[in-house]
Order: C-alpha cells, then structure tokens, then sequence
C-alpha cells in the first residue's frame, strides 16, 4: 500500500516535521534514496547552492524560495544519514547551531557590549579562537573558488584588526602591484618575458582588487558574476542578430560583430 504524503502544515514545527516524516519514508522506500551517501549527494547540495546564488542575484523570490527547499532537504538528508550509523541526527545539529549562536553573541545573550558590527566580527573571531580554531584563516573552507576565498581571507583578517586604515592606502597598493605586473611584460611587444612571474604577479593585483572592492563595500564574486551576465546577454544578442542576417560569427569581421554588440548595449 503506498505512503500517503503528510499534508501542508501552517506551522514552521509542523512543516519541519512534515519534511522529516516525508525524508525518512523516502530513505526506506525509494530506490534512488536508499543509494545516496553523505558523499554522493556532495555535489548536488554544491549544485543546488549555486542555483540559489544565481537566483538571488536575479531578485528572482519564487526561485529563491525553491532553492532554499531544496537546500534544506538536502541538510536533513545529511542528518538522516549520519542517525542511521548513531553519530547524530538532526536534533543533535540544530541544538549545535543553536549553542553556537548563543555563545558568538554574548552582547545578546551575556553582558558584553559592542558598539558596531565590526565589534561583533572582533568577538565573533576571538571566541572561534577560544573553542580551539587554530588560526583565524581555518575557517575559511580550501575548496572555496579563489576569488570567494580571497574575500573571505581578508574579511576574516580585518575580524581581527589586521586591514589597511583605508581605502587610498588600499588603492596605492593596487597600483603598486599593478606596476610590478607590468615590469613582467614586454610592453612593446605585449609578450609574456617570464610566465611564471607575472603569474604571481597578476595574482597579488587581483587579490589588491578584491582588496579595494571590499574597502568599497562592494562584493567582488556579485561584481564579476554580473558581469559575466552582461556580457552572456550580449553575446546571445550578437549571435541572434548575426543568424537573422544568414551570418556565421567566424566569417565576420570584428567591425561587423560591434554592429550587433554596440545594439545590445544600448
């Protein structure tokens, strides 16, 4: 006799409840369920955390709501697995979380005061360091994309005090690295003189830039992301725009594409 699906609750308690009944049903009777490890479902929770960020750069809410589902079943599917082999389960992870909270704000919950954010991400990074975090940086994760990572690295070290006093020093270093990339080129000639170099070079500019955004205010993984939506947008135009007129991109002339990329930017 197949399982009747608990119906919606009004309630977070009973929606909550309602995800479990329906996850724990799944993990014993679904053949796709069954099979999944903390290991194969790593990448689809990756997957899934990437579609909420593209639809929050989007405004997109129904999206947004979607994949905050989804994430969450995915984080309940954890939980679910690591009860079957009695190392914890989901009560165990949310008392965590919620013990957590409590003691990183002890100007909520004790008698610390703070007068701004910044005090609060000073407290916050001293207290990871009492509850044995080596170092400050061992909360950033290895596996982040380099430029999330860079942002990540330098926000966590400013939690501590150590950032420029602002933002002019900031963009001095800019061009300092900018400069020293430079001297790896042969500008005349625009050929790379030692590969390696400029390697190491081209990447204390670019951490400098992502330095300077974040003095700003300004998130540099939202920047690039949306521009790399832009220049998408515009080059889907260029294409279309291209097969209406019977044109094939690699037979055209760089003057003809700016035709169709100028009307995409206006």
């Amino acid at each position: 006799m197949p399982h009747i699906a608990p119906v919606k609750q009004n309630t977070p308690t009973e929606a909550f409840d309602r995800l479990l009944e329906i996850l724990n049903t799944l993990r014993l009777e679904c053949p796709w369920d069954k099979k999944q490890t903390m290991e194969s479902l790593r990448h689809l929770t990756i997957e899934e955390t990437y579609e909420l960020a593209d639809a929050i750069l989007d405004k997109d809410l129904p999206e947004i709501k979607k994949e905050l589902g989804d994430l969450m079943m995915h984080l309940v599917f954890y939980a679910r697995i690591a009860e079957e082999t009695n190392d914890f389960d989901i009560v165990d992870v949310l008392n965590s979380v919620c013990d957590k909270l409590i003691n990183r704000h002890p100007h909520i919950y004790g008698d610390i005061e703070v007068t701004d954010e910044e005090d609060v991400k000073r407290n916050w990074e001293q207290l990871k360091l009492k509850e044995g975090n080596h170092s400050v940086l061992s909360g950033v994760p290895k596996s982040l994309p380099a430029l999330v990572k860079a942002y990540r690295i330098q926000d966590k070290a400013r939690g501590v005090g150590f950032d420029w006093e602002d933002k002019h020093q900031v963009w001095e270093k800019v061009e300092e690295e900018l400069a020293e990339f430079k001297n790896e080129l042969d500008i005349t000639k625009s050929e790379v003189v030692d590969l390696e170099k400029a390697e190491a070079e081209f990447g204390d500019l670019l951490f400098s830039l992502i330095n300077y955004a974040r003095f700003l205010g300004i998130n540099p993984e939202n920047a690039l992301e949306k521009t790399n939506k832009k220049f998408i947008q515009r080059f889907n135009h260029l294409e279309k725009r291209a097969q209406e007129q019977g044109k094939n991109l690699k037979d055209m002339s760089l003057a003809e594409m700016d035709i169709y990329w100028n009307e995409a930017k206006r």
